[in-house]
């Protein structure tokens, strides 16, 4: 009964907040985290749709290394609400820009038509991995089919593992995943071959050449037992790195002027921002895949705690300015009613 009660209250817009994060994930969480132990009102609109939901578990995160996705997660939602935070599930339709008496602000609506209005934008959606059409390579994601040697090189060591060329870093992942197997093999699949230094390096590090279109996937008992070509050859393989084309998912950001740009590793697109995660659109910060493409989980969670001081201090310096015009101002009918707001913003943090 206390469950089905927890999940009611929490799943409530409200009226307004000085924080909505778009994004559930170990950006989104964390910078949720800061936003609620600074003592901000702050809406965490999650979709559910992790992008390492296949993966067993998180790796390379100090002192939570193997810890499943969905575990992390459910930890980092019961610490936002303990502090006050609320986590809500939904998927972000549209945000609008709107003007407050408290100063701009955002409207940011749900596929499910709720509302709720914010002072601030952290947006934490992450991003889509693009996948060749390459039969069975979707069903093995995360699992045997493999994109990061940082994530999942140690649970393929010493296999037999594949590399599929499928954009600019090709070989240099290729040559990353030997750090892990002296048995590499390198799939051209629809890019030309190697040639010069690239492939003398190949060479030099003992990795195998495959030429020739993959067409299709091995699977024996579920597992990876091969890569099979469009000639009919079968090249044994226990996993395959796939590195994907990898896109912002902040469509909805386009309202406010904002759209994907593509990351200058040429691996797919990203919204840009600087080193706080704030962008070119005033009072909207990203962090998290959704702008760094290689952010792992860790990386991605410390981006998301630094957007999220850097909003509190500019929340800070409007709360400032506002209640300086107030001060220089008492008697202005305007000004008592911005302190009216102040005190009863105060009251509901506990000020």
């Amino acid at each position: 009964m206390v469950a089905v009660e927890v999940i009611v209250v929490t799943d409530r817009l409200g009226d307004g907040c000085d924080v909505v994060v778009v994004g559930g994930g170990a950006a989104g969480l964390s910078g949720a985290l800061l936003l609620a132990r600074a003592r901000r009102s702050v809406v965490v609109i999650n979709a559910g749709a992790p992008r390492n939901a296949p993966a067993t578990g998180v790796h390379g995160l100090l002192a939570l290394d193997g810890t499943p996705p969905t575990e992390l997660l459910e930890r980092g939602r019961a610490e936002v609400r303990g502090y006050g935070g609320r986590v809500v599930t939904g998927e972000v339709a549209g945000v609008a820009r709107e003007d407050g008496t408290d100063g701009t602000g955002f409207a940011v609506t749900l596929a499910d038509g709720r509302t709720v209005r914010a002072r601030r934008l952290l947006v934490a959606t992450g991003l889509v991995d693009e996948l060749p059409e390459i039969p069975g390579l979707r069903d093995r994601w995360g699992r045997d089919v493999l994109h990061c040697p940082y994530c999942h090189g140690w649970e393929v060591r010493d296999r037999a593992i594949g590399v599929l060329a499928t954009g600019p870093l090709a070989v240099h992942g290729a040559l990353l995943f030997r750090q892990w197997s002296a048995d590499v093999t390198f799939f051209t699949h629809t890019m030309p071959p190697p040639t010069g230094e690239q492939a003398e390096q190949l060479a030099a590090r003992g990795i195998g050449v495959m030429d020739g279109e993959v067409a299709a996937l091995e699977i024996i008992e579920d597992r990876l037992a091969g890569v099979r070509l469009t000639d009919g050859t079968v090249v044994t393989r226990e996993a395959l790195a796939v590195p994907p084309r990898m896109v912002a998912r902040a469509g909805f950001l386009a309202a406010l002027g904002l759209a994907p740009a593509e990351h200058p590793s040429g691996l797919g697109e990203h919204i840009p921002a600087d080193a706080t995660g704030r962008t070119e659109v005033p009072e909207v910060w990203v962090a998290g895949n959704v702008t760094d493409l290689a952010a792992q989980v860790g990386t991605a969670a410390a981006a998301g705690a630094t957007a999220a001081a850097q909003i509190n201090a500019d929340l800070v310096a409007e709360d400032t300015r506002q209640a300086v015009a107030a001060y220089r101002d008492p008697l202005s009918a305007e000004s008592e009613a911005r302190v009216g707001e102040l005190v009863i913003g105060n009251r509901r943090h506990g000020l």
